[in-house]
Formats: structure tokens, C-alpha cells, sequence
């Protein structure tokens, strides 16, 4: 049975703030500059959730797009589209919101809530049109 990639973007707005509180306000800027910001920033994010799987014989689908969808809209984007990542996400209060910490706390709520015979195969995080993360649960 032949293995395929299936991809479902979805897109949401949230601000954060890139901040260390174990280092010097001196230190943070150097490091995030403006994205150190104490009144925070924002971003219109798209993710893309990449499942891999083989077809049902008896649907033709590794997965029920409405399915996938709906477990996405409900584990990510409920809990972060116009959200402060920094102050309004109980599952990311333990890290700094950059996108690479985002990627893997995602796929960890992702891989958590599919159903059987669909597993992640990438997780892809735009923040900006020039800046994206991959992760491959590595």
C-alpha cells in the first residue's frame, strides 16, 4: 500500500513576544530586537499540517478532510487565532512563542487528538512571508 503526504492549511492572528526573563533587558533586545517589544507584536500566521498515511480501501483517503479540519479549528486555532501567545495559551506558558517552539507544541496536540492510521508527517509555520519553521518530530 503506497504511503502519501496530505497537507491542510488553515491561518490564524496572534501577537507575542520573544522575552528570556533569565536574562537582562539588555540582553533580550540584543537578541529579538523589536520582537522584544513589552507591548507585544503580531503576526497573521498560516500553518500546515501534513499527515502521512495510506488510503482507505474503503474511502480512497488516508484521512477525512472535514475530520482533519475539524481537529485543527479546535486543538490550534480556537485556542491561538486572535490570541497573546505569551499570556493566553495554557500550553505554551512553559516556552518562549517563537514559531520553533510553536511547531513542536502543535504537532504534540496534533498527534494527540488524530485519529488512528493518520500520523504527522510536518508541521510548517509561516510567520512572515519570509519566515517559516519545519518540523519533522525529530
Amino acid at each position: 500500500m503506497p504511503v502519501l503526504h496530505l497537507t491542510r492549511k488553515e491561518h490564524f492572528n496572534a501577537a507575542h513576544r520573544l522575552w528570556n526573563p533569565n536574562w537582562s533587558d539588555e540582553k533580550n533586545y540584543e537578541e529579538f530586537g523589536i520582537c522584544a517589544n513589552p507591548h507585544f507584536h503580531g503576526h497573521n500566521f498560516d500553518l500546515y499540517v501534513t499527515v502521512k498515511g495510506s488510503p482507505s480501501a474503503d474511502t480512497g483517503c488516508i484521512i477525512n478532510l472535514k475530520e482533519l479540519k475539524d481537529i485543527i479549528r479546535k486543538e490550534i486555532i480556537e485556542e491561538l487565532d486572535h490570541k497573546n501567545l505569551n499570556m493566553d495559551v495554557p500550553w505554551l506558558s512553559h516556552c518562549i512563542p517563537s514559531i520553533e517552539n510553536m511547531a513542536v507544541e502543535i504537532w504534540k496536540r496534533l498527534s494527540a487528538a488524530l485519529p488512528e492510521g493518520a500520523v504527522i508527517s510536518k508541521i510548517t509555520l509561516w510567520e512572515t512571508q519570509n519566515n517559516f519553521v519545519e518540523y519533522y518530530g525529530e
